[in-house]
């Protein structure tokens, strides 16, 4: 990716013909696959790029929170599924109503308590049961989606099917097995939803690093990384630098022997390092470096190979986790060629609850 010269640093910097590089390769793989795609909406925030995969062929939106559901409906989209286990109490309960009055909806539940709680405030809700394939975060067994599903009808919301989030595929060498699990875990869960009377419509799945290996039985792809590329998927071998559509640039402010600091921090690029990574970030063009160090308003970088850039220069660094650092972000700069061309306002932005 070609850096603009006259950046303000730091800021995250979107190549346009990158981006809609990324998301016309996951359409055309959910469209070979017989998948329906509905992206996470989450990674990018941004109303823009949502109105892209529509544009795309993605059926919906996915997103985390009431309140991305909520900006997101008010830029447009009409299909959202808010893939987490909602406890509605009377504020969040009113909130979800309202936004079933305006757009297809559909929410994540995961206990018959959590569902009595949705239908009070949602009566006819369309609802999708979680299941647990192998992250072991949030999700029931699959044996147990059927009994679930059946106190979610008792009470009066829709059933559609079930969901899972296959995230032990973010390690070396585990997206095929995450895959795997999801898939028999999805099918597990169908035939409990089956047998408690309850079509198993919508077996809804997916990850970036998993995508590509997604198995028979799931109906549904939710990955959302996918649309920028992240140092994790580069690690992984999901993507190569070529598939990096988003980075942050920041100034070299201090130089020494072997290393640089840039003014890209942990408030720029976000603190995640998982342990099998190697570092805090990558430099694309730099296979050697690593972001090895962080603090609020320094990024070390250790530069093992030739000299270190100047001071002053700009340097682009891919984040660990691009979701998080989106998140830190008020406006993405959009580039063609080393050129800006649109600033886009992360609309999402710290849309929590």
């Amino acid at each position: 990716m070609r850096l603009p010269d006259d950046l303000v640093t730091p800021c995250l910097v979107v190549d346009a013909d990158r981006m809609a590089a990324n998301i016309a390769a996951m359409a055309a793989l959910a469209t070979e696959r017989g998948l329906a795609l509905r992206p996470h909406a989450k990674t990018h925030k941004c109303l823009p790029i949502a109105a892209q995969q529509l544009a795309a062929g993605a059926q919906g939106l996915t997103v985390a929170t009431v309140a991305e559901a909520e900006i997101f409906a008010a830029g447009g989209a009409d299909d959202l599924f808010v893939a987490y286990p909602i406890w509605a109490d009377a504020a969040r309960g009113a909130r979800l109503a309202a936004l079933a009055e305006r757009v297809a909806l559909r929410v994540g539940v995961g206990s018959a308590e959590g569902a009595a709680a949705l239908a009070r405030a949602v009566p006819g809700l369309e609802v999708l049961v979680e299941i647990d394939s192998g992250h072991h975060r949030t999700g029931v067994a699959p044996a147990d989606a059927g009994a679930v599903a059946g106190a979610a009808e008792r009470a009066g919301l829709r059933v559609r099917g079930v969901f899972t989030f296959p995230g032990h595929s973010y390690a070396p060498g585990a997206p095929g097995a995450a895959a795997a699990d999801e898939a028999t875990a999805l099918a597990a869960a169908a035939e409990s939803l089956a047998a408690a009377g309850i079509e198993p419509a919508v077996r809804s799945g997916g990850s970036t690093p998993s995508a590509a290996h997604t198995g028979a039985g799931v109906t549904e792809l939710r990955p959302g990384v996918y649309v920028f590329g992240d140092a994790q998927q580069l690690e992984l071998g999901t993507i190569d630098e070529g598939g990096l559509a988003l980075v942050a640039a920041g100034t070299v402010v201090s130089r020494a022997p072997g290393r640089v600091v840039l003014d890209a921090g942990s408030k720029v690029l976000g603190a995640d390092r998982p342990a099998w990574t190697s570092g805090f970030g990558r430099v694309p063009g730099h296979p050697d470096a690593r972001v090895v160090a962080l603090s609020e308003h320094h990024a070390t970088v250790t530069w093992p190979t030739g000299p270190p850039p100047e001071l002053g220069e700009i340097v682009p660094v891919a984040p660990n986790h691009v979701c998080a650092a989106v998140n830190l972000a008020a406006e993405l700069v959009v580039c063609r060629d080393g050129v800006v061309v649109d600033t886009w306002p992360v609309a999402a932005r710290g849309a929590n609850t």
